[in-house]
């Protein structure tokens, strides 16, 4: 089917613009050898004069002239070879009118001919039907069968041609095409050639007086003057729904928001997924505007049922187990749910519910494979893929763009539409990659100030003596130093015997710069990770700073990035926890181990309360003036002091 399409796209236009030109050439030689009167110049002066008057139904990409009414009389009354050369003059001025637009070459000459084509087989066809003079003899009763029927060939030819051109060129149904935007056309063909026929009555009548033509010639500008004021109505109405639609709009986002904040593991992600949507929609030749809004609204809704999901699971820093992701799955289901209820004018709930359907069948909710699933689902779900694998997570480090483009060709044919697959790997390059809209990062450290903080100062009861003694000790001398670092040099032995904490860092947090500074470091490799700088957000203890949350035994290479290759031993888990003054937050204690999985529950509550305690240490200062980069280097500076 592929090599059968694109040899079709390469000899359609070439044969339809050759048939056209040779059209135009043999009826200008058959107007040459049988000259018909002046009744037909007047025609085509008419058709000169009303071929610039044409009108754009708003809302569509579709255009009607008044000028058929003299094309049409002109076939009626001269044959198809006067009717021929009428329709290419009438071509000729549209297309000269379009040319100042910047527009291919091979369309010009295609729109130029393929109307004259149009015509002369419509009137070869009448010719045959009715006879060489049988219509501008014919009385009105014997008019309408023939009219009917030269209007209805004309029409299907003119506006077919056109819609078999763009389905080419855009790679979707023709028949799609010419229903969506040609076939309400239809009244203006027929309209015409009732025109038509009254021009042909009355220079009966007036037997082929001049002045018919002269006196008739107002009637079409009469029709345009009554459907210019009809759309220029119709375009007031337009925009009045555009400005509700951005409104609409408005709305989504707003929603939207709300959910990136919920799930601040992949915040952002609808975001860029939108961006990345609209562009693989464009590529893949998708231009009716319903598709293109549902796809716009979708790829910001299509996590709207996470909203339903237990935040325990949502923002879990480790892989779900069997039942969480089960539980993850409903989330399509809801969504969809949810937005049954709006009304959406376009269709926007079948692109939320099935975007994790897979192209072979095995997807969910519903198992739908291949065409079956909405086109818009299909691009969703390339794109969010995409953007999941080359993004942070607390439990997986990002994949780069080579990596993510394996995953994708992987994937091609069975879990992802291959045209889909082919088209955005062919255009994402061309995509920026940070995204263009955020929530700003004052607005995220307020959206995530939320029951998190209770849980981090309430802490968990504490059953083993031994738990207590340690935790006594460590908050002795946590009341007994006079600062961060001389605290970090008394905690870390006493916390080495509860934990295998190797390293333990403290990143403080800029307000200013919107980062976190690993000022305080003890342990082995204090030296190489003093002065990490992480933005918020970012990496595992970003994360934690920007959701307030604890996490426990995730890669440390997530935190570090390549600095682990370059350490040895290698950091190997970590587990990291907020630090807070209030609901301020001051900063991050990230502990590294060398030993996999070596944290357990029962470590938290202890890494929580030395948090507590250190971020009273941290002096108001500090916090308004963070340190800069380069002065965390310095030893002997109190915002810089690396503790072996």
């Amino acid at each position: 089917m592929g090599p059968l399409r694109r040899r079709s796209e390469r000899l359609f236009l070439p044969v339809v613009v050759t048939t056209g030109i040779v059209a135009i050439l043999t009826s200008l030689y058959r107007l040459a050898i049988e000259p018909v009167d002046e009744r037909w110049y007047v025609l085509a002066a008419l058709t000169v004069l009303s071929g610039s008057a044409t009108l754009r139904i708003p809302g569509t990409s579709v255009s009607f002239s008044i000028s058929d009414s003299f094309t049409m009389a002109a076939a009626l009354l001269f044959g198809p070879a006067a009717g021929t050369v009428t329709v290419a003059i009438d071509s000729l001025v549209i297309t000269m009118r379009l040319a100042r637009q910047p527009i291919p070459i091979k369309r010009v000459c295609y729109n130029a001919t393929a109307p004259p084509l149009a015509m002369w087989t419509a009137a070869q066809v009448l010719q045959w039907f009715a006879g060489a003079d049988g219509i501008a003899r014919a009385s009105l009763p014997h008019l309408v069968g023939p009219l009917a029927l030269f209007a209805a060939i004309f029409f299907l030819l003119n506006t077919g041609l056109i819609a078999i051109a763009i389905a080419l060129e855009q790679r979707l149904s023709a028949v799609h095409i010419w229903r969506e935007h040609f076939l309400s056309l239809w009244l203006t063909y027929f309209g015409g050639a009732t025109v038509a026929a009254q021009l042909i009555v009355l220079m009966q009548q007036r037997h082929a007086d001049l002045s018919v033509l002269l006196l008739l010639a107002p009637i079409p500008l009469i029709i345009y003057a009554t459907f210019r004021h009809a759309v220029g109505r119709m375009e007031d109405r337009v925009g009045h729904l555009d400005q509700v639609n951005g409104m609409y709009l408005s709305t989504i986002e707003t929603l939207a928001q709300a959910i990136d904040a919920k799930d601040q593991v992949t915040h952002g992600h609808i975001r860029r997924v939108q961006k990345f949507a609209m562009k693989l929609a464009h590529a893949l030749g998708i231009s009716d505007p319903g598709q293109l809004r549902a796809l716009e609204a979708a790829s910001l809704l299509h996590d709207v049922g996470k909203l339903a999901v237990p935040e325990h699971i949502l923002n879990k820093p480790s892989t779900l187990t069997p039942i969480e992701f089960e539980t993850m799955k409903r989330h399509a289901d809801i969504g969809a749910d949810i937005l049954s209820s709006i009304r959406f004018p376009y269709p926007v709930v079948p692109i939320v519910r099935h975007h994790h359907e897979n192209w072979d069948g095995s997807g969910y909710p519903t198992g739908l494979a291949g065409e079956a699933i909405p086109i818009g689902a299909r691009i969703l779900a390339v794109v969010d893929c995409f953007d999941a694998v080359t993004s942070d997570r607390p439990y997986r480090q990002r994949l780069s763009q080579h990596e993510a483009i394996r995953v994708l060709q992987a994937r091609s044919g069975t879990v992802y539409d291959p045209r889909v697959v082919k088209t955005f790997l062919e255009i994402f390059e061309s995509i920026p990659t940070e995204s263009e809209t955020t929530v700003p990062s004052e607005a995220l450290s307020n959206i995530t100030r939320t029951a998190q903080d209770e849980k981090l100062r309430s802490g968990s009861p504490y059953h083993s003596a031994e738990m207590l003694a340690a935790l006594f000790d460590l908050g002795f001398n946590a009341a007994s130093a006079s600062t961060p670092a001389d605290a970090l040099s008394r905690i870390h032995p006493v916390l080495q015997r509860m934990m295998p904490a190797d390293v333990i860092a403290v990143y403080l947090y800029s307000a200013q710069a919107d980062n976190l500074v690993a000022t305080f470091v003890s342990g082995g490799h204090a030296d190489a990770i003093a002065g990490t700088t992480i933005q918020l957000g970012q990496r595992l203890t970003g994360w934690v700073a920007a959701n307030k949350q604890t996490i426990v035994n995730s890669d440390a290479a997530l935190d570090l990035g390549n600095l682990t290759m370059h350490l040895d031993p290698m950091p190997l888990a970590c587990l990291s926890t907020p630090m807070c003054q209030d609901a301020d937050l001051v900063g991050v204690v990230t502990i590294y181990s060398t030993r996999r999985q070596p944290f357990t529950d029962a470590h938290v509550p202890v890494v929580e309360v030395i948090a507590r305690g250190l971020a009273n240490l941290i002096p108001p200062s500090t916090v308004a003036t963070p340190p800069k980069p380069l002065a965390v280097r310095i030893a002997d500076t109190p915002l810089g002091i690396r503790v072996h």
